[in-house]
């Protein structure tokens, strides 16, 4: 059998040509064949920019310990077989180090376009970047990018914002009556739960919502006021020259984040919901009446939740009726329909603590 010369840097064995494992020394130096020829492929797979520096170092480093293992180890299957295990344990060790090393989206990012196959990527352990992308594509969607999305975003927001209620029509609450019985009311609750000051409705702000609306600039808010003085003859009629009394009495609730004093039944409400309707029917003719698909129902709140939003953070989600359950039953007065407000929910209240009013119909 001849000998044939495997150079391994500057030392050189003889090893059987056929290969055979039971031939002393074959089976060290075929293994040291192998050793070389899959370290150098694991440095091929592994080269991560950044980090091929400490990879070749660990593959220099280890290929010099199969060097010096190879020589000076005797010869046997056994120890073949212990060498091929102690490879596999340093090439899994190499692996694992290099996927602690940084985060997927870092390493991602840093590999060079040779290593984009699939089927490396899936060596890796990661995803291959055509399933990412289709990913990213699925949540970007098809407008052109984030960007479009987040100005989408931005254009709903703004929407929303513009068809958002600003203006009411109301009846505002004028009896001293009944404003000394909305205040011991509040003072009660507020004996017992000081933090619902803010959910208060101001005394000087009472009154009975007709309709809300948007109105989006100064000509919807002339042509609301001109609308509100054309109606004043169907008013008159329906009225019949006489006044409108509106009683209250009792204390009710919106899924208790609202409180209001109900008011009484009998014919002066069925007068009222016809003079809401005309006024709605007339605002909605003329194309004003947006953002109000609400039916109507008549009360006057004394107390809302959304005035303070920091309630909910504080623990207060809902006002208990046994907070006020001493009032349920109380009269708290008649008020005279004495005229109808247009008023802005966002300009600056009046002087009296009213809201901003920009036109009004008398009628008592």
């Amino acid at each position: 059998m001849q000998a044939a010369n495997i150079s391994y840097g500057k030392e050189t064995t003889a090893v059987a040509s056929d290969g055979d494992d039971d031939d002393e020394g074959g089976g060290e130096n075929v293994a040291g064949q192998e050793s070389q020829t899959e370290d150098e492929e694991v440095k091929r797979t592994m080269m991560i920019p950044g980090q091929v520096h400490a990879v070749s170092m660990e593959v220099q480093e280890d290929e010099t310990e199969t060097e010096a293992s190879t020589v000076s180890a005797p010869a046997g299957s056994n120890e073949k077989n212990t060498k091929r295990k102690m490879r596999r344990e340093k090439r899994k060790l190499m692996k694992k180090k290099l996927k602690s090393a940084d985060t997927s989206d870092n390493l991602m990012s840093e590999l060079p376009f040779s290593l984009t196959s699939p089927s490396t990527w899936k060596e890796l352990g990661f995803p291959s970047p055509e399933s990412t992308q289709k990913k990213r594509k699925r949540k970007r969607g098809d407008s052109g990018g984030r960007v479009d999305s987040e100005e989408d975003a931005e254009k709903k927001k703004k929407k929303k914002e513009s068809q958002r209620p600003n203006y009411f029509v109301s009846i505002p609450i004028t009896n001293a009556q009944i404003s000394s019985a909305v205040t011991e009311v509040q003072e009660a609750v507020l004996q017992q739960e000081p933090l619902l000051a803010k959910a208060m409705i101001p005394i000087p702000t009472l009154h009975i919502t007709l309709l809300v609306t948007h109105l989006a600039s100064q000509e919807q808010v002339d042509l609301a006021a001109t609308v509100l003085a054309q109606v004043e003859p169907s008013l008159v009629e329906l009225l019949g020259g006489q006044d409108l009394v509106l009683p209250f009495s009792g204390i009710g609730h919106f899924r208790k984040e609202v409180v209001f004093v109900g008011l009484a039944p009998g014919q002066h409400r069925h007068t009222l919901d016809s003079l809401a309707e005309l006024l709605r029917s007339r605002f909605a003719e003329q194309g004003l009446l947006q953002g109000d698909g609400r039916g109507f129902e008549p009360h006057l709140t004394i107390m809302k939740l959304s005035r303070a939003s920091k309630l909910r953070s504080q623990g207060i989600k809902r006002v208990d009726p046994a907070l006020y359950s001493n009032y349920t039953n109380k009269f708290f007065g008649d008020q005279t329909v004495e005229r109808v407000d247009i008023c802005s929910m966002l300009k600056k209240k009046q002087q009296d603590g009213y809201y901003h009013t920009e036109t009004s119909l008398q009628l008592g």
